[in-house]
């Protein structure tokens, strides 16, 4: 059976509806998360209910995998598997670490998780981005799209512009990290780091595979 949601997926969503139920007894009822700051004035706050996004952004997450998985032709699966399975670990993963991120400033710790969190994916896409930018045509490795990429150059071109994508992408998340952009931008930037190189990539094939 075709499944790309795996017992260790169920785990990273059992852990952050655990993390949100410690927030829902150990964050204030009337605490607001400051997501940004203007000088010295917190002009974006979040209510403590944001604790709850988290669980149900994953349950969507795996929703989305798992009817992925079901559609996909069994070729498809074998050939998509290995990107697809880390794929939606890192994604669980990076949901997870920003719900701990959440936990520890509701109950003021002085640990600023989700800036972390920032500077490790950004380092990591950063990497992506050269292995991608660098890398050869390959049966099993690179990217998979529903639709084939023909022509060699197409394929190097596609690569080429999401390695760039992601090498962007994760340079920003750096420099917002770095320069301690605020709880909001951060998050915001995380999923649209995650989000867009992938919409990038599926815009160059249809672009460069068509020439």
């Amino acid at each position: 059976m075709q499944i790309l949601v795996t017992r260790f997926h169920l785990l990273l969503l059992a852990v952050t509806l655990a993390i949100a139920g410690v927030g829902a007894f150990r964050i204030p009822a009337d605490f607001s998360f400051l997501a940004r700051w203007q000088g010295a004035t917190a002009d974006w706050v979040w209510p403590r209910e944001i604790i709850f996004v988290a669980p149900l952004l994953q349950i969507a997450l795996l929703a989305a995998f798992f009817i992925l998985g079901r559609l996909l032709t069994k070729n498809h699966y074998a050939k998509s598997q290995h990107l697809l399975d880390p794929a939606l670990t890192m994604l669980m993963s990076v949901v997870a670490a920003i719900q701990l991120g959440l936990l520890l400033t509701g109950i003021g710790s002085d640990l600023d998780f989700v800036r972390f969190t920032a500077l490790g994916l950004g380092a990591a896409l950063l990497v992506l981005g050269i292995v991608l930018f660098e890398a050869g045509r390959h049966t099993y490795a690179g990217l998979r799209m529903p639709w084939p990429v023909r022509s060699d150059r197409a394929w190097r071109l596609v690569h080429r512009a999401t390695g760039i994508a992601y090498g962007i992408a994760g340079l920003s998340l750096l420099a917002l990290a770095w320069f301690d952009a605020g709880l909001g931008p951060l998050v915001l930037s995380i999923a649209a780091a995650l989000l867009l190189p992938a919409f990038v990539a599926a815009l160059a094939t249809r672009i460069f595979d068509s020439r």
